[in-house]
């Protein structure tokens, strides 16, 4: 139920509205958002490589509704790009992408202006030297977003994907795409889905991301494992343990579980940090939320304290 409360929050407008208007809420939402603009983005990606681990940099804004917008998005992309490559970090930090931000739901050719942007974004890492994955959203752009993924990769073989566990469809997807040179990042899912497409209950969300983790560990291509769960990081481990180390990472969010991620990384790991940037953070920060109660349990205590 809290869960389904948060989520349907981060779609509201006027509840949007006021947890922007709060300050209590700044200092709260820095704990999962590196700051507003491109220099708080790139120092924190500094601060995270220090210690071992690898980045991969979201500017957050995903309800752009013009093509003015997406353009906007997309310079924004290039400024980071150019600024990964000038402090050095570029072989540590790759960039990942929301379809949606650069212009997959406009209502005039929304796909093909996403798509070329995409590649504008993925050619500009290209020269950079580092990676761009396309991050997933709710079902009902899964279609369109691996797509999209297909065209870029005839030139860009090494952009990478992001599958959901919660979706039953995903067990397939991870067949499809389970070959050499392909990244595929598996996390559980964080939008609100019907039972006819997503499993429900956390113990089958678990069990598919399992089945799902077995069959990219068994595969070809570069496993990314973005979860925050000690059980399926332990599983993962073992999946992994005939593999080189450098044939798969794990990622998990900013501010979340930061001590086991240095663990990792000090066990030899290559762990990945998704660090979101930028000031359209409230739908991000929601979700956030939504996944863990300890999240929620953090935000309250903070609030209360602050106030």
């Amino acid at each position: 139920m809290l869960r389904s409360t948060l989520l349907a929050a981060s779609r509201s407008g006027a509840i949007r509205g006021l947890v922007e208007r709060t300050p209590l809420t700044r200092p709260v939402v820095k704990r999962f958002i590196s700051g507003d603009d491109v220099d708080a983005a790139i120092a924190t990606t500094g601060e995270v490589l220090a210690d071992g681990r690898l980045v991969t940099l979201d500017h957050l804004g995903e309800d752009t509704r013009d093509a003015a917008q997406a353009t906007g998005t997309v310079e924004a992309y290039l400024e980071l790009l150019g600024r990964l490559q000038k402090a050095g970090y570029a072989d540590r930090a790759e960039v990942s992408v929301k379809l949606s931000a650069v212009g997959q739901f406009l209502p005039v050719d929304g796909e093909k202006i996403a798509l070329e942007n995409a590649r504008r974004i993925c050619s500009a890492a290209g020269v950079v030297g580092t990676t761009v994955t396309l991050d997933m959203e709710d079902h009902t752009t899964t279609d369109s977003t691996l797509g999209i993924l297909r065209e870029l990769r005839v030139d860009f073989p090494w952009v990478g994907a992001v599958l959901q566990a919660y979706l039953k469809r995903t067990e397939q997807d991870c067949r499809d795409l389970a070959h050499a040179g392909s990244r595929v990042r598996l996390c559980k899912g964080a939008y609100q889905e019907p039972a006819s497409v997503a499993f429900q209950d956390k113990a089958e969300v678990d069990l598919s991301y399992v089945r799902c983790l077995k069959v990219l560990m068994a595969g070809k291509g570069y496993p990314m494992v973005a979860s925050h769960d000690p059980r399926l990081i332990a599983i993962a481990a073992d999946l992994a343990s005939e593999r080189s180390k450098d044939s798969y990472e794990f990622q998990m969010l900013y501010g979340i579980r930061p001590e086991e991620q240095r663990r990792l990384a000090a066990d030899g790991n290559r762990m990945r940090v998704y660090l979101p940037y930028g000031d359209e953070w409230y739908g991000y920060f929601m979700r956030r939320l939504a996944e863990r109660p300890a999240n929620v349990a953090f935000f309250l205590r903070a609030m209360l304290t602050k106030s």
